[in-house]
């Protein structure tokens, strides 16, 4: 049994950042709130440790949702002018997936040998025990994927 079982892959994904936001939960809680309400699905989220109280969030969006998060960016911009938000969009989410992951070691280091082969800008990463997730560039997709599928 292959410790990787599955890779799938979710395109046109735009990653939403705020750079030094506070690490306050109050105003997480009600950015998350106002994406909601406006009815757009949330998917990789990420968070820098906070060495001061200024970590960067960074999440993903489907590129549908383009416009319904640049309006509520520029709320934001107008409640807390020190915000400092990046919006890119045209990327892939490629999960590499499998209940064997957990507990092995040495996994993460395959997939990470196998993005290095395929000269891949990785822009986030976010795991679970079973799963390990990348945001690339639309362009290094082909790349990522064929060397994805040497290691499985």
């Amino acid at each position: 049994m292959s410790i990787i079982e599955n890779i799938s892959v979710v395109e046109d994904v735009t990653l939403v950042s705020l750079k030094d936001s506070p690490a306050d939960i109050g105003l997480i809680s009600s950015i998350f709130q106002m994406i909601a309400d406006a009815g757009i699905d949330v998917d990789m989220i990420s968070q820098t440790p906070h060495h001061s109280k200024m970590p960067d969030l960074s999440f993903t969006i489907s590129d549908d949702d383009f416009s319904k998060i640049l309006e509520i960016m520029a709320q934001l911009r107008q409640l807390n002018p020190d915000l400092k938000l990046t919006i890119q969009n045209g990327n892939c989410k490629i999960s590499v997936f499998g209940e064997g992951m957990k507990g092995t070691p040495g996994v993460a280091v395959k997939v990470f040998n196998a993005l290095n082969k395929a000269n891949a800008d990785i822009i986030m990463i976010t795991t679970s025990e079973v799963d390990i997730s990348m945001l690339v560039s639309k362009h290094d997709l082909d790349a990522v994927l064929e060397c994805l599928n040497e290691i499985q």
